[in-house]
Order: structure tokens, then sequence, then C-alpha cells
């Protein structure tokens, strides 16, 4: 996680939909923000002490204010909770500099946007800059209902509000979304990027597979994953600290390295948003993360420490 951090204030509070809190974040002294490119997120470090990590959903363009969308999660941690009960109009808050690990590859013939629920927040910044680009795009955003679903108003009064399709799930059948047809006949170069609850990705991302399209040209970024500590236990030797810590089944390697005096940076603790990456030095990690690449899996010398186990009796960590 950066340690860099911006000193903002809530500028606009809106509720939209069901539970979604929408927030404009602004410099205290009025200047421009950082510029961050689309699919990038920030750090939000809420009043309580907790981080967590969202996306941001305005334009790239738009130096004066961050936009976010908090969906409030009844199985949430704490964070979504605390934002929408702390931050109001006027509340000053801490976020770390923008990062991106969801890029925009703008050289794409063609891109395929889709969003589902709260998922569509990365899918706007980026809507916003394949339009402003001449760009080739569409965005289809899919929700349980119209009345649920936030910036339904924003999307329809945007400079791209031809490039947007809704798909709701308690309306007509002939509106939902019907993937092969968007993807249908050869796509050489189209892109496809997908965010959204496990369920929703997981049928995009095998849909868009069946119909053709290569790994390297789908793209996705995950909110929220489950943890599996589950397994045989194993030794971690933290190589820079000079400390060696046994981590039983069903502990995490932060919780044993804590248990050591060792303390890991941790924020989402679901192997989404890569603040505990840790260099391998020895050993074979078994990955259970969506944040690294297939490719960087394999090469086995990162592993994320709120999740991952280990297939190997030993791991050596450069912590």
């Amino acid at each position: 996680m950066s340690e860099e951090t911006l000193k903002v204030v809530v500028r606009r509070r809106q509720e939209q939909g069901h539970g979604v809190l929408v927030l404009d974040l602004a410099s205290t002294d009025g200047a421009e923000l950082p510029a961050f490119a689309a699919g990038a997120h920030v750090d939000l470090h809420l009043p309580d002490g907790l981080v967590r990590q969202y996306s941001l959903a305005g334009s790239p363009s738009e130096r004066r204010s961050y936009r976010l969308g908090i969906l409030k999660d009844p199985a949430s941690r704490g964070g979504s909770v605390a934002a929408h009960a702390q931050l109001q109009e006027g509340t000053e808050v801490h976020i770390g500099v923008p990062r991106n690990h969801f890029p925009l590859a703008m050289d794409a013939a063609r891109t395929v946007l889709l969003g589902g629920g709260i998922g569509v927040t990365p899918m706007i910044a980026m809507a916003f800059a394949l339009a402003d680009a001449g760009k080739d795009f569409e965005l289809h955003y899919c929700g349980r209902s119209r009345a649920a679903s936030a910036f339904i108003d924003d999307l329809a009064a945007g400079p791209f509000a031809d490039r947007v399709h809704l798909h709701f799930d308690d309306e007509a059948p002939a509106q939902r979304l019907d993937l092969a047809a968007v993807l249908a006949g050869p796509q050489p170069a189209t892109h496809v990027y997908t965010c959204g609850p496990g369920g929703f990705m997981d049928w995009a991302i095998g849909e868009a597979k069946r119909l053709g399209i290569p790994d390297a040209r789908i793209h996705k970024e995950y909110f929220q994953a489950s943890v599996d500590t589950a397994g045989a236990g194993f030794e971690v030797v933290a190589k820079r600290s000079g400390k060696t810590v046994r981590v039983d089944a069903g502990k995490s390697i932060v919780d044993a390295l804590a248990g050591v005096g060792i303390k890991v940076t941790v924020s989402c603790e679901q192997g989404v948003c890569g603040t505990c990456l840790c260099t391998v030095l020895e050993g074979e990690p078994d990955h259970r993360d969506v944040f690294l690449t297939d490719e960087e899996k394999a090469d086995n010398d990162q592993i994320l420490l709120c999740c991952s186990r280990a297939k190997s009796e030993r791991l050596v960590l450069d912590i």
C-alpha cells in the first residue's frame, strides 16, 4: 500500500439505489488532485483506522474531484458500514494516491465493459477514457433491479449514453445480457473487462473464453473473494527479520507473523488488493489470491500473505 496520502474533503454525498454511497472527494485547499488512469483505485483511510480500496468512478480528465461508489455490504468487515456512517459532506479524510492494478488497453480495436452491481464503478472511468479518445466500446451494466442500481441517471446523462446498455434481473428477458450476441463473430482485437460479484465474473470470463477471446484480452478485477486457509501447516522464515514461525492449518501467514512480532500491513484481507504482497526467496507458494495473474503465480516469486499458503514445507520470505 502506498505510504503517500492526500487530505481530501467530502464535497458531495449522495445515496443512490439500494445502499450505495456516492462520494465526490476534493482537495481541502482546492488544488487539482493527482492524475489517474482509468481502472485506478484509492485507499480510503477511514476515521476508525480501517483502510479499504475503492475504484475511481469519475472521468480521468476531471482533476477537481474523485468519485467513489461504496456499497453498504451486509457481510462487510466494517469498512463500508463505517464509510456510510462517518463520511458526511464536509468530513475530511485521507486517501492514498491512485494506484492501478486494472489498466485499460487504449490500443484495443474494440472494448467491451461488463459491470455487475457496484462493479460498474471502474467501468465508468474506462468509458470516459475511451469516449474521450474516440474509441469503439460498449458498456453493459447488470443489476438485480433498476431501483437498486446506482449511477443510472449519471450514465443516461453522460457523453457516452448511447454506448450504455442496462440489464436487470427483474425486467423483460429480452433486455438481459446476451454475451454470445455481444461477442459474436470474429473479434481478433476485442478486449473484455469485467468487475462485479464472483458469480457474475465467473460467468462473464467463462463465456468470453468459450467464445474465443484469448486470456490476454480478458481483464478482471475482483472486489471481494472468499479466503480458504485450510491445508497442512508449514514453516515461514522471515529472512530480514531473522525469525521463523510455524503457520498452522486455519491460520494465515499474517497472523502467524504477528505472533512473533512482525506486523504486515493489510487491507482487504481477501487476496484482492495486493497490499500484503511479499517476495518469496525460497519455497513454493500455494496461491489462493485473485490479485496475481496466472503468469505471476507461475513465477512463484511473490505471495499474498493474507490468504495464500505453501505447497512446500518451508517458505523463505523477504520480510
